[in-house]
Parts: C-alpha cells; sequence; structure tokens
C-alpha cells in the first residue's frame, strides 16, 4: 500500500528544498519524491497524510551514543571538571547499575531519540546487547559498536581480543535488517597497541566496521605525545605495563594500521592539520559531538576544516551523561555557532552544512549513504516530521535556517523508519 505523505516543505537534502510537497512511501522504501500535483497525479489511489504546516526531512542519524548510560543523566556532573574521575565515577555507576538497570536506562534513551527524530544509532557500549536490544524495542535502526574493556597492556591483549571477539559474535547472533553490530576499541588511552593491531587485522579480514574517541582531551594528548599526566598516574597506580608512542594520537593509529580499517573517530577535538590529512587520505570519518566537547571544556573541533577535507562529518549527540539530551537539531545549531565562534575558524559554517552533517554526512560517516539520509527513490522510508507553527520559526524564510536556528527536538511531530511510524505527537 502506498502511502503520500505531504507538507509545506521538503527537505530531501541530495537536492534542493521545495514547497508543497511530500514523499511517497510502499512498504519500507521511498517510491517518490515530489510536489504534491505530481504525487497526487502518480498515485491517485493512495493513502495521504498530511503534516501541514511542517518539514519532512531525512530521519536523523546520530553518529555518536551510548545509550547504554543514559540512566546517568546528570550524576556525572560534579566531576565534569576532572575527565578520569568522570571515567570511574561512570564505570562504578554502571557496575551498581547492573544489566537490568542499565537496560531500563538505554530504552529511556532510545525513545528519547526516536522522540527526537532519530531514526539511525552509532550507538557504542560495554555491554551491547543493552543498546542493541533498546534499538530493536524501540524499532530504531543503527550500529551497535561492542567495545572494549580497560585493555592497555599489551601482556593481556591476546586474552583481551579473543574476549572481545567472543563477545561480538555472540552479539552478532542478534543482527536484524535494522540492527547491525561492529566494534568499538575505545581510545588510545584505554586499548594497548598489541590489541589495537589486533582489531584492525580482524576489522580487515572481516569487514567489521570500528569507531573509536581519539583526539578528544588534552590529558590524552599529553599521554600520547609525552608519556605523562593524569592517565600515565593512573596506569602507574594498576602497575599497567604502557609505552607512549609520542605522537599525536591520530599518527598513532595511522602507525599500527588502525586507519586503514577507515575508522569512525569520534570527537577529534585536538588534531593538527596533518592529522586531518591523514584522516582525509585514509577515508576515515569522523563523528562531530560539539556540545559534549563544550560540556566537557575539551575545546571545539575544527569543524570546517573537515569538511574543506572532504572527510565524511556526522553529528553526535554523546551519551545524555556528558551532554545531557539527545536533539540533532540542537546538536546541529551549536556545532555551527561553535564553529563559527572558534577563534581560529577560516570561515562560517552555514545552516545547510550542519543540517547536512546531522543527516546525509552521518549516514556518509557510518557507511549507510546508499540506504538513508537523504529522501530519494529508492531509499528506506527513514523519515522525520518537523512542526513550523511557533512564533519562534515564522516567518520561514529559509527553511535550513528555521531548523537549524529556530527549531529543536520538541518540535519533531513524527518519526518513520522503514516506512513505520515509531513516533507521533
Amino acid at each position: 500500500m502506498t502511502t503520500l505523505h505531504f507538507a509545506d516543505h521538503v527537505v530531501p537534502v541530495s537536492r534542493e528544498p521545495f514547497e508543497d510537497g511530500g514523499v511517497a512511501v510502499d512498504g519500507t522504501k521511498i517510491l517518490r519524491v515530489g510536489t504534491r500535483s505530481e504525487l497526487a497525479a502518480e498515485f491517485p489511489d493512495a493513502e495521504t497524510v498530511e503534516h501541514g504546516k511542517a518539514a519532512i526531512t531525512p530521519g536523523f542519524v546520530n553518529v555518536h551514543s551510548h545509550l547504554e548510560v543514559s540512566a546517568m543523566r546528570g550524576a556525572l556532573d560534579s566531576v565534569e571538571d576532572n575527565f578520569s574521575a568522570w571515567l570511574l565515577k561512570l564505570n562504578a555507576i554502571r557496575t551498581e547499575l547492573g544489566h537490568d538497570g542499565v537496560l531500563k536506562g538505554a530504552l529511556v534513551g532510545a525513545r528519547e531519540g526516536a522522540a527526537a527524530g532519530v531514526t539511525c544509532f552509532g550507538d557504542i557500549g560495554r555491554m551491547g546487547s543493552v543498546g542493541l536490544e533498546a534499538l530493536k524495542t524501540t524499532g530504531l535502526r543503527g550500529i551497535i559498536f561492542q567495545e572494549t574493556e580497560f585493555s592497555p597492556d599489551n601482556r593481556t591483549a591476546k586474552d583481551d581480543f579473543l574476549a572481545l571477539a567472543e563477545k561480538f559474535e555472540a552479539l552478532k547472533q542478534e543482527e536484524t535488517e535494522l540492527v547491525r553490530v561492529a566494534l568499538s576499541p575505545h581510545s588510545p588511552y584505554t586499548v594497548g597497541s598489541e590489541l589495537f593491531e589486533l582489531l584492525a587485522q580482524y576489522s580487515i579480514l572481516n569487514r567489521i566496521p570500528l569507531s573509536i574517541h581519539a583526539a578528544e582531551s588534552a590529558d590524552e594528548i599529553e599521554l600520547l605525545r609525552q608519556g605523562t599526566g593524569l592517565f600515565s598516574t593512573f596506569y602507574e597506580k594498576f602497575d599497567v605495563e604502557w609505552s607512549s608512542p609520542f605522537s599525536t594520537p591520530i599518527e598513532y593509529l595511522e602507525r599500527l594500521g588502525v586507519l586503514a580499517t577507515r575508522p569512525l573517530l569520534a570527537h577529534c577535538v585536538r588534531v593538527t592539520d596533518t592529522d586531518i590529512e591523514r584522516i582525509a587520505a585514509n577515508g576515515a570519518t569522523i563523528a562531530h559531538c560539539p556540545k559534549s566537547n563544550a560540556k566537557f571544556g575539551h575545546g571545539a573541533a575544527p569543524f570546517e576544516k573537515f569538511l574543506e577535507s572532504g572527510i565524511a562529518v556526522g553529528l553526535g549527540s554523546d551519551s545524555v551523561a556528558s551532554n545531557n539530551v539527545c536533539d540533532l537539531l540542537e546538536e546541529s545549531r551549536f556545532a555551527a555557532l561553535t564553529a563559527r565562534n572558534r577563534q581560529d575558524s577560516t570561515r562560517l559554517i552555514t545552516a545547510k552544512e550542519a543540517f547536512e552533517c546531522a543527516t546525509l554526512g552521518g549516514a556518509r560517516a557510518l557507511g549507510m549513504e546508499d540506504s538513508i539520509g537523504s529522501l530519494e527513490a529508492g531509499k528506506e522510508a527513514d523519515l522525520a516530521v518537523i512542526d513550523l507553527t511557533h512564533d519562534a520559526q515564522d516567518p520561514v524564510s529559509d527553511i535550513y535556517a528555521a531548523l537549524v536556528f529556530s527549531s529543536n527536538a520538541r518540535d519533531v511531530k513524527s518519526t518513520i523508519v522503514a516506512g513505520r511510524t515509531i513516533y507521533s505527537r
């Protein structure tokens, strides 16, 4: 059965926006995108859904989240000024919550995302099964990146790899048409060089996507470049055997062959121009998380340089323990404004560029641009419908500006994944 979704504005992203149009959906796929008159003539017997003064857009792609820590919203704010203390407290609370408590929070996080127009998550979790169950229960699309445990010591690399591979293979049995499984070596300061090399080989041989936190904080840079600082002190305290590469995190990952896997790199706040060249040359992608970066005081990533280098950039909310909301419209606004306000910024990021990173850019970053991220015939019917009736959005002189600078998650009317409405108000 064909259904026609009509609205005052249609924003395909892959082509220019237009007014008084719609999207024809049949089953899980988009059949056609066009004006009201075109669709009505081509599908005279189709069911119609009138969204009125609203915009139909591609569903948002949240490329970096941690649904499993959704129950910790606000619980870690008191230690945000100490990143290592924040990480330790997070792990302690996660252990205390146990599987059921973590799952309950993850379900809340998934529903929050659906209500915010998110149709696809790139979700990282130590308890990967929790994120997978949350996405499946909510009807969302996504990739679950099973994360490594704390494993910086090369002496345990082989055992750490075997344990992670076993967990990954078990989780892979739970994949569906909508939800796939991948791997996340957490970061250069929590994963040893030998484990990184083993995972890079495993990724390439089995075509498994990787996602890695990289170049996120000053503490990470100090450890990698000088072998000193908070993380070094932590290693000494717990007798961790670890040697500094005396390089940037990005150079280190390239040396180990990890960049050859074309990983999704989260944050990349503290990168050099040479780092950006390395990322682009290897075909790696970036999850840009401007609000989380700012909340920690980590700095502002060179967003416009990523785009100018041809890197596929998606937006991520990160966890609600560090954001504290999942709102890709707000994230796109913050991404544009912080990039414009950075002292060494080379130009203004436009509303259109920011919105594209929340949709098609995110799909590219996850390697899913052939199926989602834009409104095109043959792609999956993943849609968001954004209400434009509020005074703060009137008049709509530029639809991208109205969406990015005047709208937020509370304006989402409907979220549709694979042709099925999973949220509506």
